[in-house]
């Protein structure tokens, strides 16, 4: 799979992705352990970037970029990507999108390169805390 990191979008994140780093994308729903957002409104709508010190064996599937970057997905994430796939500034962000239009507008860039995952207890309790405030 191929993702086009726009120019705009380069110069964005050059201070936010070290060299050398692993980078995911992955989906931002409460569906993965990089993530405590959820409900149904957020399946395949919200998206997130995440720095990771070495590969997770979720993600398997090479994202070829035109910077270089050391990035992949899983494969469930690849049902909600399309041909033409990118990432561009976006008001004073960024956006994934794809030939069928914007992805996410709000795409996040998180760095998890010195973050303890949080057991499936203390995600769900997270979670539980957070969900009158979601959907």
């Amino acid at each position: 799979m191929k993702i086009t990191i726009k120019d705009d979008a380069q110069a964005y994140l050059a201070d936010k992705i070290p060299a050398g780093s692993r980078v995911i994308l992955t989906t931002d729903d409460g569906s993965n352990k990089y993530s405590s957002l959820g409900g149904s409104c957020a399946i395949g709508n919200k998206f997130q970037l995440v720095i990771l010190k070495a590969a997770d064996p979720t993600y398997t599937v090479p994202l070829e970029n035109n910077v270089g970057y050391d990035m992949a997905t899983a494969p469930g994430d690849t049902d909600f990507l399309g041909n033409g796939l990118n990432i561009d500034r976006w008001h004073s962000g960024l956006a994934l999108k794809d030939d069928s239009g914007i992805l996410d507008g709000a795409l996040s860039v998180v760095d998890w390169r010195d973050v303890s995952p949080e057991t499936e207890a203390e995600l769900r309790e997270k979670m539980a805390t957070i969900g009158t405030k979601i959907c």
